[in-house]
């Protein structure tokens, strides 16, 4: 039995440079992947967002596709996210069921829908535990600001808060394509059906779901902090106004009894 294994291992690759690097057959390219043959039945799928998969290669031979990437890679990752999956090869079978999936034969368009679902899994992973950060950050917020009545945050700070929350709901929406199926399925009833079958083991959908409705809750809250903010610095304005309208008046009063 072999094995599909899924790493997040930076937050992108350079796909171009990286068309140097293997001596396998390029099976399927384009500006975000890239499917590369390395062997008979051996197989990586690199994502420009950060990702690869690796089917039947040992450890060894993982660590050292890990060596070759690392130097085209932005913020490469040392604590890595995987997800492995069980592949079985029975004539006439196909089957998926939790961790693994039953293939009728070694079918290389089968073998890159089971490597990008495992990928998307696993970015969505990453994704989940990113929001969840950005969450718990909220959350500190919002209580600081019942207990006080006043935020703890300066209004630089929150920009660059605004910032990185929507630069992740960005990367999302241009890296992960849960609801759009490849080509390869739109005229083959098994490779859709295998494709179906793949997201909702893995449950892709509704983890999106999760993690769009966690960065909504967080844009909302992003926004009230704003016009607390925006309502406090207005306030502010007012009463600098004020002082110096009575600063004026006062010199008005000092002049005319001089």
């Amino acid at each position: 039995m072999s094995k599909a294994i899924a790493y997040q291992i930076a937050t992108h690759i350079d796909l171009k440079k990286s068309k140097g690097i293997f001596n396998g057959s390029l099976l399927f390219g384009d500006s975000d992947e890239l499917f590369y043959k390395l062997d008979t039945d051996k197989f990586i799928y690199i994502f420009q967002y950060g990702m690869i998969c690796c089917f039947n290669l040992s450890q060894k031979e993982i660590e050292a596709q890990f060596l070759l990437l690392k130097p085209i890679c932005r913020n490469y990752i040392l604590d890595k996210i995987s997800e492995k999956l069980d592949v079985e090869v029975k004539k006439d079978v196909l089957e998926v069921g939790f961790n693994k999936v039953v293939l009728p034969k070694l079918d290389e368009v089968m073998l890159r829908l089971v490597m990008l679902n495992a990928s998307q899994s696993v970015a969505l992973n990453r994704y989940a535990e990113l929001t969840e950060n950005l969450l718990q950050e909220t959350n500190t917020h919002t209580n600081y600001l019942e207990r006080k009545g006043k935020l703890d945050i300066s209004g630089h700070k929150l920009k660059r808060f605004i910032g990185k929350t929507l630069n992740i709901k960005n990367r999302i929406s241009e890296n992960l394509y849960i609801f759009d199926s490849p080509e390869i399925t739109w005229e083959d009833e098994k490779l859709n059906r295998l494709n179906s079958e793949l997201k909702k083991t893995f449950d892709l959908k509704d983890r999106y779901h999760y993690i769009h409705d966690r960065i909504e809750i967080i844009k909302e809250n992003l926004e009230l902090f704003k016009d607390i903010m925006d309502h406090s610095e207005s306030s502010r304005l007012e009463w600098i106004i004020i002082i110096l309208i009575l600063v004026e008046v006062v010199d008005m009063f000092i002049l005319k009894f001089i």
